[in-house]
């Protein structure tokens, strides 16, 4: 499952980069073309895509350390009884 976010998350991740890129060196917006829209204008449907595209960019972020820091819990001795 969490293979299958983290792909999902990295998919979203390089498809904003990939947007914003377009938009900085042809001033063509990817979202607002799939959207119906012209440059600059939002819709509902393009605030959840730049949303899902936040979302993803932050959970990138911060897997690794999420995984860093379960793994040296996991590695950690266990309390004596």
């Amino acid at each position: 499952m969490a293979r299958t976010i983290d792909g999902i998350g990295w998919f979203l991740v390089l498809a904003g980069a990939t947007n914003w890129g377009l938009v900085g060196l042809a001033e063509f917006d990817v979202v607002a073309a799939l959207t119906g829209r012209s440059f600059g204008e939002t819709s509902v449907l393009s605030r959840i895509i730049y949303a899902l595209i936040g979302v993803s960019a932050v959970w990138v972020a911060f897997r690794p350390l999420y995984e860093r820091r379960r793994a040296a819990a996991a590695q950690a001795p266990q309390p004596q009884e």
